[in-house]
């Protein structure tokens, strides 16, 4: 019973994690049918069909804006808020934001990442917060937010295909949360907001920048061999690698490696970067298979995602916020769920304590 293992705690249509064969369904979707080939609002529009429209165009024009009602908060920022770590300043904002049940909650909550982390981002490098552009879509606008410019069109591309594969994920730590606030009727914020600080945890959305630890202690291709074997004879655990669920490859890392193929054929990503996890990945696999020959450690969505956000120009202490900025329809979209259910969530627990006296 430790950890919930194959307990199920709720039914849902929102998605399908099917760890045995190494697929991800969402909204009766599967992710390769998904990933670069949709936007962030048409998933949008499939995970929230009775709040949103179905016409992802509608959608497009009501993330817009909510990204420019988000962006009022960017104001209020202050030097004690900038100190703070990406994750904890964007906590911070995101729970001065209205809370509530209605469309207009949710939107905002779904709109806000996006916004707030190129502005904590910009505002961490003395540099001024960019406004939104409601021309743009949610993927190439957080994009342009970013950087000041307007990005290409493999750029959004790759931060869409992030965006709709990270976009839910069934029961995990942070859904859950998010689901036994919502069954609370707190309100979607207060769901949101309690999702984001499970995410924080580095056994879940914090994982990822550690990959990139591990890519520059490497430094080169040839050197990814030894530096592997010497970390697992040390019994150290390789970054980006192993699942709690899936035992075989995990889709999630197909669909981020496809993303940065196409941006590395685009001339959007170092191909030194790319040839040395090319070799990490293929070492780290070999050794794992021969150290562990009785545990499926295949390559996991933290390794492509930490490539991917460094390529779209991400700093790695604004990888668990870019999490969120996906993760956040799926949050929203389970507590939608769950306040349909009108239960509140309250299991039992068996107490192994000492006897009364």
């Amino acid at each position: 019973m430790s950890g919930l293992d194959d307990v199920i705690a709720a039914e849902t249509r929102l998605s399908e994690v099917d760890g045995a064969n190494g697929r991800l369904v969402i909204c009766g979707h599967s992710l390769d049918a998904l990933a670069g080939r949709v936007s962030y609002e048409a998933v949008l529009a499939l995970l929230l069909p009775g709040l949103l429209s179905a016409n992802r165009e509608v959608v497009r024009a009501e993330l817009a804006q909510a990204r420019l009602r988000a962006f009022r908060e960017v104001s209020r920022l202050d030097a004690d808020l900038v100190s703070l770590s990406l994750t904890e300043a964007l906590r911070a904002l995101m729970a001065r934001l209205p809370d509530g049940e209605d469309k207009s909650v949710a939107l905002l909550q779904i709109a806000a990442p996006a916004v707030f982390v190129p502005a904590l981002v910009r505002a961490k490098r003395a540099q001024k917060p960019m406004p939104p552009h409601p021309g743009l879509s949610h993927a190439a606008d957080m994009l342009a937010m970013l950087s000041g410019n307007v990005p290409s069109t493999e750029q959004v591309r790759a931060l869409d295909t992030y965006l709709v594969t990270v976009s839910d994920h069934g029961l995990n730590a942070s859904t859950f949360t998010a689901r036994v606030v919502a069954s609370t009727r707190a309100g979607y914020a207060s769901a949101v907001l309690a999702a984001l600080g499970a995410l924080k945890g580095p056994l879940h959305g914090g994982a990822p920048g550690p990959v990139l630890d591990m890519l520059d202690a490497i430094g080169a291709p040839d050197k990814a061999a030894p530096w592997v074997d010497a970390a697992l004879t040390r019994g150290e655990r390789l970054m980006g690698f192993g699942h709690r669920i899936y035992r075989v490859r995990d889709p999630r890392a197909d669909a981020l490696k496809a993303a940065l193929n196409q941006l590395g054929a685009a001339g959007g990503w170092d191909p030194n970067r790319l040839a040395l996890a090319e070799a990490v990945e293929r070492e780290a696999l070999l050794a794992l298979r021969a150290a562990k020959p009785d545990r499926v450690l295949e390559t996991n969505v933290e390794f492509f995602t930490a490539l991917l956000l460094e390529a779209l120009g991400f700093p790695r202490e604004a990888f668990t916020g870019v999490f969120a900025a996906g993760r956040v329809g799926g949050w929203i979209a389970h507590a939608c769920e769950q306040v349909e259910t009108g239960r509140l969530i309250r299991p039992q627990s068996r107490y192994v304590g000492p006897k009364a006296a």
